[in-house]
């Protein structure tokens, strides 16, 4: 296997990890702020959607990292970025928030190939598939 193919969607994952982490850390930070952006949104329970966005952002980011249920993780957090841009980022008229809705919509993409595709050879998926190859 050439080192692009092993290496690159590790890379590739880490990556798009890079913004789900930097953001939880940052709610996990500020829970209350991004309460209040919840509510201000309109949505009901705020502190369990920060809760959830925790849990998706710093979680996920690290499931994807380390390549563990990557189809899966990948896609509840391509679900998440498609629904942020939809509640949080849907003023088009506003170049921030237009970019903003674009940025999830691409990062939903990306996420997509991931679950089309998986994590790739350097990742615990790969291990467990190699393990459960050798024990059968």
């Amino acid at each position: 296997m050439s080192s692009d193919v092993r290496y690159t969607p590790l890379l590739g994952r880490v990556l798009i990890a890079a913004i789900f982490l930097l953001s939880g850390f940052g709610k996990l930070t500020a829970p209350a702020a991004t309460a209040g952006y919840i509510a201000a949104a309109g949505l009901p329970l705020p502190y369990l959607g920060v809760i959830l966005a925790i849990l998706v952002e710093l979680v996920g980011g690290i499931l994807l990292i380390v390549g563990y249920q990557t189809r899966l993780v990948a896609l509840a957090m391509a679900v998440f970025s498609v629904a942020a841009a939809a509640f949080f980022h849907n003023n088009l008229g506003d170049q921030n928030q237009f970019i903003h809705f674009f940025k999830n919509i691409a990062m939903a993409g990306g996420l997509l190939q991931v679950v089309a595709f998986g994590a790739g050879g350097l990742s615990v998926d790969a291990a467990l598939n190699r393990k459960n190859v050798a024990t059968a």
